[in-house]
């Protein structure tokens, strides 16, 4: 078995898992006898007693946990503990998620897939440039300064996620094809892109998050390093299963999901240091200055209640992946339910009222 097979039926495997000890339910359970609804038609406002819907969102449980706020969704929500676009799209197939977090790519790769699904909530990051989620991790004992300096080299890459679309990008705006570089295929979690990089396995390699400062910790003493990109690679959504916005009552009860969503972003963005504590050293294991490194580098979130720019962006996004990767050309703005597009936003300023 390929090691790209391998790893698609372990998140599979794992996705089950984490939605078996994650929720004890089916994310088709609970819902309302209501009609159909048309997904057009304006939402309910009301989340009917008994509906249920899974979410896929351990960061922002944390967050209504941390903020006080976990009553307003927890009579109608159940938390599966995972997120990404792997475990995402194998819960969505097994009709045991209503709602996922992610960063761009899996939306388009789930409906490339044969999966519908919509997205219902978009943030993005304030001065974006300054603040990438990701760097390009260069291994020790190769020179990269430039993205130029990037032809030839052996570079991690994985299809369907974020990472592997900001490589795409990075070659494009480098002035480069898939044929000057040599594209390694690996799963991009956990360190595994930092132990490619320290193995040499790859010579360059997306990293985001923590893992940047601790590449850079661990072997910058070796001569490993960073360079940015350039390019804007801050969205994340949360996108759901269409047929669950074909049910009324779950309609009502993922509205009312993303704007405790959006108010709980805000909270975070407010209490730093509460959210490192509670979050990345209570929760995730951190140390202080990594939490405080990542707020920092976060910078602050932008939740905007016009998506136009968001669906252009995604757009070109798409156009990059079909040339690339053969597949069809789709319409962005088919991708989005306009529907959610100001409940984050008015939730937002309805809580600082």
């Amino acid at each position: 078995m390929s090691r790209t097979r391998t790893y698609a039926v372990l998140t599979a495997a794992l996705a089950i898992v984490a939605l078996v000890t994650g929720c004890g339910g089916d994310a088709q359970a609970g819902g309302s006898a209501a009609a159909k609804l048309a997904l057009d038609a304006p939402l309910p406002t009301t989340v009917p007693d008994g509906v249920k819907i899974v979410v896929g969102d351990p960061t922002t449980q944390k967050a209504l946990e941390l903020s006080g706020q976990l009553d307003k969704v927890s009579k109608f929500v159940q938390f599966a503990n995972l997120s990404g676009g792997p475990q995402t799209t194998e819960a969505f197939r097994a009709k045991a998620l209503d709602v996922g977090s992610v960063a761009e790519i899996p939306p388009i790769h789930a409906t490339w897939t044969g999966l519908h699904v919509r997205i219902v909530a978009s943030k993005f990051r304030q001065d974006p440039l300054n603040h990438p989620i990701y760097e390009l991790g260069i291994a020790p004992g190769t020179t990269v300064k430039t993205l130029a300096d990037l032809r030839g080299k052996k570079i991690a890459y994985s299809p369907g996620q974020a990472q592997g679309a900001l490589i795409l990008k990075v070659l494009k705006k480098a002035g480069l094809t898939k044929e000057d570089v040599q594209l390694v295929e690996l799963p991009s979690t956990g360190d595994v892109y930092s132990q490619a990089l320290a193995g040499k396995q790859v010579e360059v390699a997306p990293i985001g998050g923590v893992q940047i400062k601790r590449y850079l910790g661990k072997y910058g003493k070796d001569g490993a390093t960073t360079i940015d990109h350039g390019l804007r690679d801050d969205a994340g959504h949360l996108y759901v299963a269409t047929e669950s916005l074909e049910d009324s009552g779950k309609a009502a009860a993922i509205r009312a999901y993303v704007a405790a969503w959006g108010v709980a972003q805000e909270w975070i963005d407010k209490h730093p240091r509460e959210w490192i504590e509670g979050y990345y050293v209570k929760d995730q294991g951190l140390t202080e200055a990594d939490g405080q490194w990542l707020v920092e580098n976060a910078g602050h979130p932008d939740i905007s209640a016009d998506w136009s720019d968001a669906i252009q962006r995604q757009q070109e996004t798409i156009e990059l992946l079909a040339k690339e990767t053969g597949n069809p050309v789709i319409q962005a703005k088919d991708l989005y339910d306009l529907r959610f597009q100001t409940v984050a936003a008015d939730a937002i300023k309805g809580a600082v009222k």
